[in-house]
């Protein structure tokens, strides 16, 4: 009888636990963000004092970002260069993970785990490779510097793809098969239309890590009026390195479009990650 009324005293104590561990995560991954919203509502003077939250909000910092640098420009820069990259990764990613999931060839598997093996090659090697080659080709310090090394996708991507392709039913293929269609119409009619999920995951990813995107633009471009947020963020910091509220109010107009875009594709984007078997069930 004891057994059975510590039981559930234990399973309170664990989920407790369990939640307490969650929230001290949560508050480490949040203090940073909440210290730059506050942060970038406070005078000079305030930065370096432990108060959380200001006396006398300056919403004014938040203009003189605008006024330092042409930051409409280039953050209409960044989500350009984000879009075509985003839309140019989910079109070849999801064309290669429907061919390695679907499509039978000689040396199919070998080929898969060799372009698998891309993901453990550091960004840093092929850093100086590409920009020799872009330098050659005549895209130095031009959009296309920015835009045409990340169109064609990554080893990620296709296997974030042929991963959720490979959960499809195979008589969704057969049934087209029957009708007629070509392999073609087969990925683009049939199999893309029901890879929604992930294919909602790999955009919010790619996104993600283009808008955040730092050492290319840095390799590639010099001019101001294709740089990208990023950059313009440290280009401000090395001329007024003292005007810290500035700097994280310009990093939180930084940080709403993720926000927003996370906010928007939340419910596709943790169904996309169940279903592709990243969420490790």
């Amino acid at each position: 009888m004891r057994a059975a009324q510590w039981r559930p005293t234990r399973a309170l104590g664990r989920a407790a636990a369990l939640y307490l561990a969650l929230i001290a995560m949560a508050w480490c991954s949040l203090l940073p963000i909440l210290w730059a919203l506050a942060g970038s509502l406070k005078r000079q003077s305030e930065v370096t004092t432990p108060a959380l939250f200001p006396r006398d909000p300056q919403w004014s910092n938040y203009g003189a970002v605008f006024e330092l640098m042409p930051f409409g420009r280039m953050f209409l820069n960044t989500i350009v260069y984000a879009g075509c990259i985003t839309a140019g990764q989910v079109f070849f990613c999801s064309l290669a993970g429907y061919a390695f999931a679907r499509l039978r060839f000689r040396g199919r598997e070998v080929l898969f785990v060799a372009y698998l093996a891309t993901l453990m090659v550091p960004l840093t090697v092929t850093v100086v490779p590409q920009f020799l080659l872009i330098r050659t080709l005549g895209w130095a310090d031009t959009p296309w510097a920015l835009i045409v090394p990340g169109l064609f996708g990554n080893a990620f991507g296709t296997y974030l793809m042929r991963q959720f392709f490979r959960t499809l039913p195979t008589e969704l293929e057969e049934a087209a098969v029957l009708d007629g269609c070509s392999p073609w119409q087969i990925y683009w009619r049939v199999l893309l239309p029901n890879a929604k999920p992930a294919v909602m995951v790999l955009a919010v990813l790619t996104w993600v890590n283009v808008w955040n995107d730092f050492l290319w633009p840095l390799v590639m471009i010099q001019r101001e009026d294709i740089s990208t947020v990023t950059l313009g963020l440290v280009w401000m910091q090395g001329q007024y390195v003292s005007n810290w509220p500035v700097l994280m109010a310009a990093s939180i107009l930084i940080l709403f479009p993720l926000l927003l875009v996370y906010l928007l594709a939340q419910k596709a984007f943790v169904r996309g990650i169940t279903l592709s078997g990243l969420g490790g069930r």
